[in-house]
């Protein structure tokens, strides 16, 4: 068991021994709630800067230059109107180029997604976090040293999105298992739509640090945030706490219905350590309740939010030529405050209501017309572009970090799998996965739909958004079956939950003796 416990944390607890139960588990869950948020926050604040440096690599070179000392204006052909572009980002098909760039990046996560809850379960989440984070930062950094090296040469930017890509799959589904296994589900929706707030807080972090250098020398708009990720990396390895069983602490209790109630039909008898738990199969995991349809929801959710991720500040810039590159990239950030607003009311209101189906539909619904008023009022005046960017963000990235957070934790901790904590990490993993796909498409279509303008762009924003609120009709008739059943507190009563997936489960996971050992 020493083995499992950083180094750092059994420093700490030689020089500051924990003398109170209640004070040691606290302590720890809020350690863990602090260190896997700026965790994630350095992931995605790695993320941002190809959005908002976009504007710079391809731009109309007409308007000043004069805060861009990199620049040679005597040398340049003015007869061009793209002469200061950087190639290979100069000539027509420089959108198209764009979005490939985006779509590779995004098609790499999604893939390598998959594997990455597999691997997550089968090693230590700690050890496979740190070589995520320290490999993320370096290809981010690399991207960024083509501005430095002078490459002007398209195969090297593609190959560095499809290996950082494949890297920053790492962060998601571990840091949710880690959440996952020290956090029971009686306010889990709140808890994880604070935590939640990480992926915003990233992405305006890494607006402000892009932004910062973009008209000056765009390659430290990658570089800075490589080398926050690698150190964050650094930290993860020396303190991060996979599992409340390696310090001692108590286990969360999982699931509204009591998990040593022998008469319940779908719990499964497994005492085992977390250590000993068989890893549970991607078929097995599909066979949850609620998996599939969260997963073809997040699908188009992500599609949408992704697309706002990536292309906010251009279309910004495009919509309001008087702006500069920068003061594109900070407003954008206010999408990004909407998002951590609706990430907390979606847990909050999915907690109290008991239903997280019927929040996402809701939030989904109301997100549609707010992308079409922000699309055709929203420039009218910079004020009226803020709200509109706050509201859209509420509704657009409120459901896409429920799902992701709280919805996958509920499944990767369903009572079928009776505390089977090496479910979670693939539950999150086929969840994302899925949703990740959707990421990756929704670029690319915008590069392609783009040149007919941003109208179309949001059409089919829009259409994909009213996508995944069909996906969710089941499951919020179920929960509104089950609040008729059990009105008090919006549960469907144990007797009247979904056994005829237990079996399947039961097969798919771990098989065990009388005593709850693994044969």
């Amino acid at each position: 068991m020493a083995l499992r416990v950083p180094l750092g944390i059994q420093f700490w607890r030689y020089i500051a021994p924990s003398t109170s139960v209640y004070t040691r588990d606290n302590g720890y869950r809020l350690w863990v709630i602090i260190l896997t948020f700026l965790g994630y926050t350095s992931y995605h604040l790695s993320r941002k800067p190809i959005s908002v440096v976009k504007s710079i690599l391809n731009r109309n070179c007409s308007v000043s230059l004069e805060n861009d000392q990199y620049i040679d204006i005597n040398a340049a052909n003015h007869s061009d109107p793209c002469w200061c572009c950087w190639a290979p980002f100069d000539k027509d098909n420089a959108q198209e180029l764009l979005g490939s760039l985006d779509y590779a990046y995004l098609f790499s996560y999604a893939i390598a997604m998959f594997f990455s809850g597999h691997i997550g379960e089968r090693m230590n989440l700690r050890h496979f976090l740190t070589i995520g984070m320290l490999m993320s930062g370096l290809f981010t950094a690399l991207f960024g040293f083509g501005y430095f090296w002078n490459i002007h040469n398209m195969a090297y930017y593609l190959v560095i999105q499809i290996i950082g890509g494949a890297f920053q799959s790492t962060g998601w589904p571990s840091m949710v298992a880690v959440m996952g296994n020290w956090f029971g589900k009686g306010r889990r929706g709140l808890i994880m739509g604070l935590w939640n707030s990480h992926t915003s807080v990233g992405n305006i972090l890494g607006s402000l640090i892009a932004g910062a250098f973009v008209d000056t020398a765009w390659g430290l708009s990658f570089i800075i945030p490589g080398i926050i990720i690698a150190s964050m990396g650094v930290i993860t390895f020396f303190f991060l706490v996979v599992h409340p069983a390696d310090v001692g602490c108590s286990l969360p209790e999982h699931g509204d219905t009591p998990i040593d109630d022998a008469s319940s039909p779908i719990i499964i008898r497994n005492k085992a350590t977390p250590e000993k738990q068989k890893p549970i199969t991607t078929l097995g995991a599909l066979r949850i309740p609620g998996v599939i349809e969260y997963s073809l929801c997040l699908f188009f959710a992500k599609l949408v939010s992704y697309t706002f991720l990536f292309w906010l500040p251009l279309y910004i810039k495009n919509k309001a030529a008087h702006f500069t590159d920068e003061q594109a990239a900070d407003l954008s950030t206010f999408f990004d405050v909407g998002g951590i607003i609706g990430g907390i009311l979606s847990g909050v209101v999915s907690d109290r209501l008991g239903g997280r189906a019927c929040t996402v539909f809701i939030s989904l619904l109301i997100g549609a017309p707010m992308m079409f008023i922000y699309n055709y009022f929203g420039h009218i005046a910079v004020w009226f572009n803020i709200i509109m960017l706050i509201l859209s963000g509420i509704f657009i990235n409120g459901p896409y970090a429920l799902i992701t957070t709280a919805v996958a934790a509920d499944l990767g901790t369903h009572p079928s799998l009776e505390g089977n904590s090496k479910a979670l990490s693939t539950v999150t993993a086929i969840i994302d996965g899925t949703g990740s796909i959707g990421a990756a498409l929704g670029p690319l279509l915008t590069g392609v739909i783009n040149p007919y303008g941003w109208n179309n762009v949001f059409y089919m924003l829009i259409a994909a958004d009213l996508t995944a609120c069909v996906f969710m009709t089941r499951l919020v008739i179920r929960e509104l079956k089950g609040w008729c059943c059990s009105p008090q507190t919006g549960y469907v009563r144990s007797e009247d939950r979904e056994p005829l997936l237990t079996t399947d489960i039961l097969q798919e996971t771990d098989k065990t003796d009388e005593n709850g050992t693994i044969q």
